[in-house]
Formats: C-alpha cells, sequence, structure tokens
C-alpha cells in the first residue's frame, strides 16, 4: 500500500506547486487544494509542514518541503520533489519580503532572483495546461526604473543582482522601499520576457499584482511606511483587500478558462493605482 494511513493521497489530481507558507502563501495553498494535489514549500520547513498538517486534516493531498529559493542546491531540490510527483500544473510564487525586512540585498533576493531561479529550475517539468503565477505588487505599476536598472533586472537570477543594482542606483538609494519596487518590476518583466518560452511547450507564465492586502506582513509595513498608510486613506473601496480574493484571482488564472492569458499582469488593487493616476482635487 503506498498511501500513508490517515492521509489523503490523490494522484489522479495535477500537481500545483505553492511556495510561502505564510498569509497569503496559506490561502492560496488551501485554494488549490480542492483541486490539485499540493507541494508547499517554504524557507521555515516547519511553517510548511504546520500548514500541510492542517490542510491535511481537511482531506487535502500536501507535501511540505523546506526551500530557500535563493540557494540553487535547494530549487534543484524542489524540482526533483516535482519531478517525482510528476510534474505541476500550476507554479504560484507567493513568497517574497516587504520593506519590513529592511535589507537591500536580502529583498532583490529572495523576490526577485528567487522566483526566477524556481521558474528556470521548474519549467522543463511543464507540460500543455501548466502555468506560472508569479505575486507581485502594486508598487510595480507605480515606480519606474531608469533604462540601465532595467537592463539589470533582465537578468533576475544573477548571483550579483543586488550589487549590480545598487552600483547603478548609488548607495544612498538602495533603500529597502526601493528594492522591494524594484523587485516587483523585476517579476513583471519576468513574465514578459518569459512568456515565448513558457509557449513553447504550451505552458503560460503571467505575474498578479495585489494592492494592499490585510496580511500579517502586510501590517508591519504601515509602521515602516508612511506612504503605504497614505495610500490606503485613498483606495477607492476603503478597505484592504482580503487573502481569499487573491486566491479567487490566481485560482481564475491557473484554470483553463484563463488559458488564452499570458505574458501579461493582473492588477488586484481594489482601484487604487487609478485612484493614484487620476487623484481627486
Amino acid at each position: 500500500m503506498s498511501g500513508v494511513p490517515g492521509r489523503t493521497r490523490r494522484p489522479d489530481l495535477p500537481l500545483a506547486i505553492v511556495i510561502g507558507a505564510g498569509g497569503m502563501g496559506s490561502a492560496v495553498a488551501r485554494r488549490m487544494a480542492q483541486t490539485h494535489r499540493v507541494l508547499l514549500a517554504d524557507i521555515d520547513g516547519e511553517a510548511a509542514r504546520a500548514q500541510a498538517d492542517s490542510l491535511a486534516r481537511d482531506g487535502a493531498d500536501v507535501h511540505p518541503l523546506a526551500c530557500d529559493v535563493t540557494d540553487t542546491d535547494a530549487v534543484a531540490a524542489l524540482s526533483r520533489m516535482a519531478e517525482g510527483l510528476g510534474g505541476f500544473r500550476s507554479l504560484v510564487h507567493v513568497a517574497g519580503l516587504s520593506i519590513a525586512a529592511d535589507d537591500f540585498a536580502r529583498i532583490l533576493a529572495v523576490n526577485l532572483r528567487g522566483p526566477a531561479l524556481v521558474a528556470a529550475a521548474l519549467r522543463p517539468l511543464a507540460r500543455p495546461g501548466a502555468s506560472a503565477i508569479l505575486i507581485a505588487s502594486l508598487a510595480a505599476h507605480s515606480f519606474r526604473p531608469s533604462p540601465a536598472v532595467i537592463e539589470v533586472l533582465a537578468m533576475p537570477a544573477a548571483p550579483d543582482l543586488a550589487d549590480r543594482i545598487a552600483g547603478v542606483l548609488g548607495a544612498e538609494n538602495a533603500t529597502p522601499a526601493t528594492a522591494y519596487a524594484l523587485s516587483k518590476v523585476g517579476l513583471l518583466q519576468m513574465a514578459r520576457r518569459e512568456a515565448a518560452d513558457w509557449g513553447r511547450v504550451g505552458a503560460r507564465i503571467v505575474s498578479l499584482s495585489p494592492g494592499l492586502i490585510a496580511t500579517p506582513m502586510g501590517a508591519l509595513a504601515y509602521e515602516k511606511s508612511a506612504g503605504k498608510r497614505a495610500m490606503f486613506a485613498q483606495t477607492p473601496l476603503s478597505r484592504e483587500g482580503a487573502m481569499s480574493e487573491i486566491a479567487d484571482a490566481v485560482e481564475f488564472l491557473a484554470s483553463d478558462r484563463a488559458s488564452f492569458i499570458s505574458g501579461t499582469d493582473l492588477l488586484v488593487d481594489g482601484g487604487l493605482s487609478a485612484a493614484l493616476g487620476y487623484p481627486q482635487g
């Protein structure tokens, strides 16, 4: 018997790989687990196992894995596990650091280099109908990097990514807030740049940009960012989004209903980008 007593195994279901077991990652994993087996990876292996156990109690088939997406060996192990599970139907890269991390290089490594390494390692496992969804941010829509920075962002897997960007920006501009915005701009660019490569195997890659979403990590950012507090005051719907609303958008993008959507970004921000672009007097 290949199963584990007391643990549901559903080899008949397609595999969804969810990177990140934090608040939003857990919400996405729970949603995907309704129609997929889930490989749930996080740098905190205990957190991944705890979320997997919680989902398993509800009857989901979830495989936890400790994985630092900035470590090439760890990403290779992720790819091997996915291959052992038969390849994937959906990849949702949620893991990321907010400006509360207060570390320019680490934010770029986790938010941009990590997704680039993961996408490159897993793309060979993509089959027709597969999709990769990169969680970006509204910040990518309100930040305009210089052409020199954009050129560096075009090579997101480079080991010296942060150093190269800091060299272009200058030390005084290499702040956590800048790192966060640039990392998300890089994800939008990556989805566009790699759409053709994924399309050659009949697969898709997109980015999804949440606005202000109620998450534990996001709450910390309000303490460090007066700008974020000001944006909240301008949100047309007068509230933060719910993690379940991001899970709704992910579920759609991963489904056959989105089968002609690739190489683009879905902005899920309650109208905030529009309000910032057309301020009221």
